[in-house]
């Protein structure tokens, strides 16, 4: 009750304010053609949109004190069916930033420094420049990971900003010369792409390679296996097109993982996801050896694994229970594909870093048990798991509002069963007025004689003259 009186109040100093403006279809086709515009779309009947609009409303004001030139809206889909149709909102709330014709997908954490982080980025120019030391030093202080070209004009150039259009909704695209950057940074030539994350730098190599290397097909999928596995040599392209290098490099190589990386890495990549399961809250001597041993080895088996796995840790098993419709035991060591909504699971325990690079390799050349996938049957299970989580989470975070739900469709279900089951069949009211109809039979059982108007009105007379 608290939660919704402060909800209410809120949404009344942010309308009254301005921070954010309930928008129809008029004003958004209107409106949207020559301002910024970050607009949430939302369903009256959403608990997470009720639970998420306080943090609308912050979004709204601080972007209003910041002076951004970006103005913040709601949107009923409920009401407002075809802007819903158009841009194919299925999920709520949906985040969309629009800038002219182009928009752009927020799939953050809900929180208000993601979404204005977010905002930020997306809202300005795709590509900036960096144009002295000082700028360079206080773009790296800022941000964890970020990309940079450096040199003049070239066809990679153009490639470069083609890729920043796609992914700057992730990470930040800057241009710069060799000049202000850090004399610990070497370069061999240029033009050159570089990422700049995990305290270091890695750059974009687009040549050609003669490798010690093999390609097999695993249950994952076709991979490049590891130096040692076989001595064919073949020709390679190191790191892929740019695109492709800037999607697999978008992600610091050792980091904190929630559920929504674990999405974006299925929606846009390749990679398997190794992750140590563990419990921060709480930590035990075997969850801290779990992520040692995982942050050793994206730093030292970089070079390696680089090209197939993301390494990680998560916080508690929940999403990855609900993802493998399993329990996970925590602490764990786990291989995801998100692209199949796969996994494995070491058939020993992990106990040293020759353990853990056996396990990985086993999973690379397909000798470790697939379990999951996307088959028919696993889909099924998958889409019966979670109607029952989200029934279950409905009624644990509003049980009031759930039973309501829930309740209305079984009333109307019980009434129409309950009218079909009384109602009189058709031929039966037809012979009830067929008997109505039907003359009347006198003491001996014979049909009596209609009478006529007329002759009601002789026999009237004959017993008046009686």
């Amino acid at each position: 009750m608290r939660n919704m009186i402060l909800t209410a109040l809120l949404s009344v100093i942010a309308v009254v304010s301005g921070y954010v403006e309930e928008l129809d279809d008029d004003k958004f086709k209107e409106y949207r053609q020559n301002e910024l515009w970050l607009v949430e779309f939302y369903a009256p009947w959403c608990e997470y949109c009720h639970t998420f609009e306080p943090i609308w409303y912050e979004v709204g004001a601080e972007l209003k004190s910041l002076g951004s030139p970006v103005n913040v809206g709601k949107m009923d889909t409920t009401v407002h069916k075809s802007i819903a149709s158009e841009f194919n909102i299925r999920g709520y709330p949906t985040i969309k930033l629009f800038k002219g014709d182009l928009s752009f997908d927020y799939k953050g954490p809900r929180t208000k420094d993601a979404i204005i982080e977010f905002t930020n980025r997306v809202s300005g120019p795709v590509v900036r420049p960096l144009s002295s030391v000082q700028l360079f030093q206080h773009v790296m202080s800022r941000h964890d990971l970020i990309f940079v070209y450096i040199g003049g004009q070239s066809l990679l150039k153009k490639e470069y900003y083609k890729a920043a259009a796609e992914y700057i909704v992730h990470t930040y695209f800057f241009t710069a010369s060799e000049g202000i950057l850090p004399k610990a940074v070497t370069l061999q030539d240029v033009p050159v792409v570089a990422v700049f994350k995990d305290g270091t730098y890695y750059l974009y190599n687009e040549h050609l390679e003669k490798m010690d290397s093999v390609y097999v097909s695993t249950g994952f999928t076709n991979r490049l296996l590891p130096y040692g596995f076989d001595s064919t040599a073949t020709n390679k392209f190191v790191d892929g097109d740019l695109s492709s290098w800037i999607n697999r490099e978008r992600f610091p190589s050792y980091f904190q993982i929630d559920s929504f990386s674990l999405y974006q890495m299925g929606e846009q990549q390749s990679k398997l996801v190794a992750l140590a399961v563990v419990d921060e809250k709480n930590p035990s001597e075997e969850s801290i050896r779990y992520k040692t041993l995982m942050e050793r080895l994206s730093s030292e088996y970089r070079d390696l694994y680089k090209s197939d796995y993301q390494f990680g840790y998560v916080d508690g098993n929940e999403y990855i229970n609900g993802l493998i419709m399993g329990e996970v035991a925590i602490p764990s060591i786990i291989v995801l594909n998100m692209t199949i909504d796969g996994y494995c699971l070491p058939e020993s325990k992990i106990e040293t870093m020759e353990d853990l690079l056996h396990f990985l390799n086993s999973v690379l050349d397909g000798s470790a048990t697939l379990l999951g996938g996307n088959g028919f049957l696993q889909c099924t299970k998958r889409a019966f798991y979670k109607a029952k989580s989200t029934v279950v989470s409905m009624f644990q975070t509003a049980p009031i509002f759930s039973c309501f739900v829930c309740g209305v469709p079984a009333i109307i279900a019980v009434m129409v069963v309950w009218a079909t089951c009384t109602a009189v069949p058709a031929n039966d009211e037809k012979s009830e007025e067929g008997a109505t109809a039907s003359p009347a039979l006198d003491a001996h059982g014979k049909k009596a004689t209609e009478l006529q108007p007329d002759s009601t009105e002789k026999t009237t007379e004959a017993k008046k003259e009686d």
